[in-house]
């Protein structure tokens, strides 16, 4: 067996963490195994003064990571599985999700206003369209404006004069020890997070040694719940970007599945619940089925009338 792993990651602080709590369990499952951190910067993280769907979606986050994965100058990448696309490309397969953390959206403001009490025509930052939109929905009267940068970046500009509030995943928060800048947590019914929210991935090469030792790491119910959300996300046509919302659970020997998609101005909404039978021992089946129904029904009910 190879005694050392080469495991790429972005270099934000909160990408370090997810890549050395998954290098940490790999460690701890296989002894005596190395896995060293490989560095990358991304086009995303280099390309600041825009918004993500103008210029090419959250994949761009991921495509230097494949290409050397690809190339073979890494044997794993780590992921935000929401920033990662459905598709695999030809080669790569997502080898393990971890356990996933809260998957809820966090409220952020300064001044101490909820959603709800926020004064008329208060600007809230988020670059994703999926957040602007759910916002929207609820209060039509709010100004969405684009905030890009890593979580610590984001987090100072909310406290700046430019916006009153902003919506930040919890998860990312609280990985950093940040938890406590939310005013609240955003329920579920005003806002529902992207497919694969909270959830990391770990691509490799399909059929390689190190997908073999990072199957270790993969959580059958995760699996079962982000499959189910990305299935729906594809069944779709939309991409990473787009005001999809969906969120799968596991109770017992059931799966679940709610999905939202909303019009990029909040004025229009198609929402699915569906479930059906999980299987730990075949959670991708699972959740493949699962998401391809709520898919259906969606476009049945004029989802894709709603998408940009």
């Amino acid at each position: 067996m190879p005694d050392a792993l080469r495991l790429g990651t972005r270099t934000s602080r909160l990408a370090t963490w997810q890549a050395e709590y998954v290098a940490d369990a790999l460690r701890a499952a296989w002894p005596g195994l190395d896995v060293a951190l490989v560095p990358f910067v991304t086009q995303g993280d280099r390309t600041l003064d825009q918004p993500l769907p103008e210029i090419g979606g959250k994949g761009l986050f991921t495509l230097e990571l494949e290409r050397d994965l690809l190339d073979g100058a890494i044997d794993l990448a780590v992921h935000s599985l929401k920033d990662l696309p459905t598709a695999d490309p030809d080669g790569l397969a997502l080898g393990a999700t971890t356990a996933r953390a809260d998957a809820r959206d966090a409220w952020i403001c300064p001044d101490g206003h909820s959603l709800a009490d926020l004064p008329a025509g208060a600007t809230v930052g988020t670059s994703s369209l999926r957040r602007g939109a759910q916002l929207l929905r609820v209060r039509p009267d709010l100004v969405i404006r684009s905030i890009r940068g890593n979580v610590e970046t984001r987090v100072r500009k909310i406290a700046g004069a430019d916006y009153d509030a902003g919506v930040l995943a919890l998860a990312g928060l609280d990985r950093l020890g940040l938890g406590d800048v939310a005013r609240s947590v955003l329920d579920l019914d005003t806002m529902l997070p992207a497919p694969g929210q909270a959830a990391l991935g770990v691509q490799v090469r399909a059929g390689s040694h190190a997908a073999r030792l990072v199957g270790a790491l993969d959580h059958p119910e995760t699996r079962a719940a982000v499959t189910a959300e990305r299935a729906f996300l594809s069944g779709l046509g939309g991409g990473c970007s787009a005001p999809i919302a969906a969120l799968g659970t596991v109770d017992g020997d059931r799966l679940h599945l709610r999905t939202r998609v909303v019009s990029v101005d909040g004025t229009r909404t198609v929402e699915t619940r569906v479930d059906g039978p999980f299987d730990p021992a075949d959670a991708l089946a699972s959740g493949t089925s699962l998401g391809a129904e709520a898919a259906a029904r969606a476009l049945a009910d004029g989802a894709a009338a709603l998408l940009p």
